[in-house]
């Protein structure tokens, strides 16, 4: 198996686990405001960083690569899960998801800006088309004519992310896959920790246990061991390329959703999964 190959099942396996963050996040929002919600997770994945940073006795970035490791701090560590989390008090995970479908031509056009990676014309093609049918989709189950709050904060969540993500996949590969999200964790740390304590609840006895599980699942999974198969998978196979495989989630998320949240499964979504696919596998041939 060749290496862009590879890249592809890492990214693959990074997208499956993202594809829990939106429902995890709607379900850890009712027990914990976004500010606190955002600073814990960041928290607790930091501390296992640290762990793992420590325990494979890993060296410290160079000065050269701290100016990159604040920029993906800022995208992945902050920007997303803060924007994303303050979304989510005011719409639905499956409208949601609706912008996330945005980060694979997000991610690919800060793959050009950040990386320098120059794509052609069938790929961006194929990247707005497939682009288009999950927004189409979407808009056309979604009833709402009209940006909501929640909307706007979804836009600055997907322009957060898809910069943290080409930055990360262009550093990941000198610095390492790992190593980036643990680095940058460990960068926002003093910060996250400061904001945990200051928006710290004063009792958690309204707190349910599902809004725990959604806290861990986005401490864990989302913050930490996602990014793992991601990084490695955009360092391998190209930031814009593996990029457009994040296509998928919003089909992975609503399918999640039906299943944790009670809602839907159309089968004009089962269809449109479909034609994603196709521009999916098309991207990836001409990037």
């Amino acid at each position: 198996m060749n290496r862009t190959n590879i890249g592809w099942i890492n990214g693959l396996l990074g997208v499956v686990i993202f594809a829990g963050s939106m429902p995890a996040t709607r379900i850890a929002v009712s027990g914990f405001s976004p500010t606190f919600l955002t600073a814990i997770r960041a928290s607790i994945a930091a501390v296992l960083a640290l762990l793992c940073l420590l325990w494979f006795k890993q060296q410290r970035p160079q000065a050269d690569q701290y100016k990159s490791l604040i920029i993906v701090s800022l995208g992945v560590v902050v920007g997303f899960p803060l924007f994303s989390a303050l979304a989510l008090q005011n719409i639905a995970a499956s409208r949601a998801l609706v912008f996330v479908a945005l980060l694979p031509l997000c991610t690919a056009i800060f793959g050009v800006m950040r990386a320098g990676e120059h794509p052609n014309a069938k790929f961006w093609l194929f990247t707005l088309l497939g682009s288009g049918f999950v927004v189409a989709f979407m808009l056309i189950n979604d009833h709402s004519q009209h940006l909501s709050k929640g909307d706007l904060y979804m836009i600055a969540a997907v322009l957060a992310c898809g910069l943290g993500y080409a930055e990360g996949g262009h550093l990941s590969k000198t610095l390492g896959g790992w190593q980036v999200i643990c680095w940058a964790l460990i960068v926002a740390f003093p910060l996250m920790l400061i904001l945990t304590l200051y928006y710290f609840p004063d009792n958690f006895a309204d707190v349910s246990y599902s809004a725990y599980a959604g806290l861990a699942y986005v401490s864990l999974f989302s913050m930490l061991i996602g990014f793992f198969f991601w990084y490695k998978g955009l360092a391998m196979g190209g930031i814009a390329k593996v990029g457009q495989i994040q296509l998928i989630q919003p089909f992975i998320g609503l399918t999640l959703c039906a299943v944790i949240l009670g809602e839907s499964i159309s089968v004009e979504m089962i269809l449109v999964c479909i034609a994603v696919v196709m521009c999916v596998m098309l991207a990836k041939g001409f990037a």
